[in-house]
């Protein structure tokens, strides 16, 4: 065993999941595939994996008994578990990320999906451990130091929202492209003095990497909805919808106990309000007008845009001038009136918007 490459435990009462989990995989990690539950405790007690997945639906004792023996002994609390599960309603999938579990995949599942989604998921816990050390250490370090765990905490939002873009793979940069559009509104609206009041104080870099957050429930949405090639069913929209409260519950997981975190305070306004509309007839919370954080009023004028001017597989990307027409149209109905002005009479900047990656990090300002 090459004690270079990182160990996957793949637990699943299947054996042909785990003949193709473990061909998948195996040219890259360490796989030790297991038969049961009881099988993995045992294992666990000699070993210890960088991630594990695990099947729900298990004679004896099943993926959630199991989550639960891992989450409470601290040898294992700490090792990354995605579920594997033949199970297609939200509330399966809500109860597994609520005790623990870092994500699912459906099954049967793709071996490209699987490599992908493992990579990317031992990708944040490499940068989740650093930062952790760093944070550890913080007191008494110099400024360059701080700005270095400034940069690492960015990486790691880039890395958790680039994982939603990879399973929603129709949306392209959108993320990139409303973090743009955002920045061009709020500085915008700080220089014309629009809601001075609420945006006294306000870190414009700390809204800029939090923004990153605002879809990271789609992670918990099904594959087969988030990529369907075509408009969705009203029920299928209803199961959509859903994102915003797994958005939140993510948000939650990823803050632990410190509850003092201020990019990830601001990352649960953008992500559990900017479906909301001015009118009221928005969800979750159906909020009207001022009800509405101004983060959120902000993140939905940036968000239908994109998705207006973005090429989808059931329509064709809109033109601008089309576009800011539907804006305006959903002045005071759909958006902040006051918003919908300034966001009219910065109509040029947002055309502009450049498409390459790299050109992001324009909309930052300088630490």
């Amino acid at each position: 065993m090459d004690s270079s490459r990182e160990i996957i435990m793949l637990v699943d009462d299947n054996v042909a999941n785990l003949k193709i989990g473990k061909n998948a995989l195996a040219d890259r990690y360490d796989v030790f595939t297991v038969p049961s539950a009881e099988k993995m405790l045992e294992l666990l007690e000699r070993n210890h994996p960088n991630l594990i997945l695990l099947d729900i639906n298990m004679p004896k004792m099943d993926g959630y008994q199991a989550i639960k023996l891992l989450k409470n002994n601290s040898a294992t609390r700490d090792i990354p578990v995605i579920f594997l599960t033949g199970y297609d309603d939200e509330a399966s999938e809500l109860e597994g990320l609520s005790m623990g579990a870092i994500d699912y995949i459906s099954k049967p599942f793709s071996p490209p999906l699987l490599r992908r989604r493992i990579e990317n998921h031992l990708l944040m816990e490499t940068q989740k451990t650093a930062l952790q050390s760093y944070n550890t250490n913080l007191q008494g370090m110099v400024e360059e130091k701080t700005k270095m765990v400034y940069r690492l905490q960015s990486t790691i939002l880039r890395t958790v929202a680039e994982l939603v873009e990879w399973r929603d793979n129709f949306t392209g940069d959108h993320i990139e492209r409303t973090q743009q559009c955002l920045g061009i509104l709020i500085t915008n609206m700080i220089e014309k003095g629009i809601y001075p009041q609420l945006t006294a104080g306000w870190d414009v870099n700390m809204l800029m990497q939090s923004s990153q957050l605002h879809d990271v429930g789609k992670i918990a949405i099904r594959d087969d909805i988030l990529r369907k090639n075509g408009p969705l069913t009203s029920e299928e929209f209803n199961d959509m919808k859903n994102h915003v409260a797994f958005g939140i519950m993510i948000i939650d997981k990823i803050a632990g106990d410190k509850g003092d975190s201020d990019f990830l305070d601001f990352a649960k306004v953008f992500a559990g309000s900017h479906h909301e509309k001015w009118n009221g007839s928005g969800y979750p919370e159906g909020l009207k007008n001022e009800q509405i954080p101004l983060l959120g009023r902000l993140m939905a004028l940036a968000d239908v845009y994109d998705a207006l001017t973005s090429e989808r597989p059931y329509k064709k990307a809109m033109s601008h001038a089309d576009a800011m027409e539907i804006i305006l149209q959903g002045r005071a109905t759909h958006f902040d009136p006051e918003l919908t002005d300034l966001f009219l009479s910065v109509s040029d900047q947002l055309e502009r918007i450049p498409s390459q990656r790299s050109d992001i990090d324009a909309v930052f300002i300088s630490t």
